[in-house]
């Protein structure tokens, strides 16, 4: 037997055990008395993954959904590119199992399959960019009648439309924010990993369960199929499970109560936490607007330059591994800002961990500029 089948079956005896151990009484009321509720779904999720993933390869390559090298892409062999179907269902089954369903949860639960399924389709057979945007804002729309969108414009005119219109936005932005990050071996899962666990951090801490036990099983899918995604992948997650993956931490963003009295710290605590992948889709959209590489949203659904983030980074020399720590890295540090703003007394602590952040996107600012110079011919 080989240590990949021990692997499995010890990924299924794990899976099944902890699936098996219903309340009252067993590992998961412990997790319920012990408020460790949200480390049992974590472990529901990485272990389902870790079975499911080999399973999504194997059905990738038997319906030719296949990721293959040109010269736009960093990877040199064909990778299955549908592993975002092992991800969807292990976060399924992991906030499935938990049995708590609110109305904003079935709106997240709704969405998500819908953008898994969107991505599938597009991995499998390839869609065109107006249908991908087209059922992206549809998903997005639901999640909104299910009562997840912003709050604060809701006191101005108009505030509810408004709201919707932004809450959309918000969330086909971060969808394809994650999209056009999952460029190199495993920085979109491990992203989503970080980001997460930011959100379950914050939603623990601040009493907001149900948040932290949607983040917790986002973050156990995301790790766990980091074993079969580092370099070198085994699988991509393909648009299936970048986008999935973008857009339930979206709805995170737009589920948590980030702070009642203090607009600064509400507005900037999801941006914080997200702010790598929303910084990179900015910065990246701005500078392909006015080189004149893109002039139409299908355009910039379609375009695939190698002018992100990470492409930037490893045009200064950096390896793979070694961008996707520097990225996380600048990531937690946003993060943990974000989870210490939210602890700060007085108005200029606010602040200054807010500068403290620019500075931050100041150095990110920089790397890319150094980057771009690195690229022959490349323009703003």
């Amino acid at each position: 037997m080989t240590i990949k089948r021990q692997g499995g079956f010890f990924s299924l005896a794990v899976l099944v055990a902890l699936l098996a151990m219903l309340p009252a009484g067993g590992f998961s009321a412990w997790t319920w008395t012990e408020g460790l509720r949200w480390f049992y779904l974590f472990l529901i999720a990485m272990s389902a993954v870790f079975l499911l993933a080999p399973a999504s390869a194997w059905l990738a390559v038997r319906i030719g959904a296949i990721d293959v090298p040109n010269a736009r892409k960093v990877h040199t062999e064909p990778v299955p590119r549908i592993g975002g179907l092992a991800v969807y269902l292990a976060f399924m089954l992991a906030v499935l199992r938990n049995q708590q369903f609110s109305r904003e949860i079935w709106g997240i639960l709704l969405g998500g399959t819908m953008i898994f399924l969107l991505g599938f389709f597009d991995d499998w057979k390839g869609l065109s960019a107006r249908t991908r945007l087209f059922w992206q804002t549809a998903a997005a729309l639901v999640v909104t009648f299910f009562g997840l969108h912003l709050s604060f414009p809701l006191q101005l005119p108009f505030g509810f439309a408004l709201s919707v219109i932004l809450s959309v936005a918000w969330l086909v932005g971060i969808t394809n924010a994650f999209n056009f990050m999952d460029g190199i071996d495993g920085l979109a899962s491990v992203m989503g990993a970080v980001c997460a666990l930011l959100f379950l951090g914050i939603g623990w801490n601040s009493s907001q369960f149900p948040l932290s036990f949607i983040s917790a099983a986002l973050a156990g899918a995301c790790l766990g199929f980091l074993r079969m995604n580092w370099r070198p992948a085994r699988i991509f997650l393909g648009d299936s499970g970048s986008t999935f993956i973008g857009f339930i931490l979206g709805c995170l963003a737009l589920y948590g109560s980030w702070a009642t009295d203090n607009p600064a710290v509400a507005f900037s605590t999801p941006l914080l936490v997200l702010g790598i992948p929303v910084f990179d889709i900015i910065y990246t959209t701005v500078s392909r607007v006015r080189n004149g590489s893109v002039s139409s949203v299908r355009q910039w659904l379609e375009y695939t330059g190698k002018d992100h983030f990470h492409h930037r980074l490893m045009k200064l020399g950096l390896g793979v591994e070694q961008t996707v720590g520097f990225i996380v890295l600048l990531n937690i540090c946003l993060g943990l800002g974000a989870w210490t703003i939210r602890h700060t007394a007085s108005t200029a602590g606010t602040w200054l961990l807010l500068a403290q952040s620019v500075l931050i996107f100041l150095i990110v600012v920089v790397l890319m500029l150094l980057g771009r110079e690195l690229t022959t011919g490349e323009k703003t």
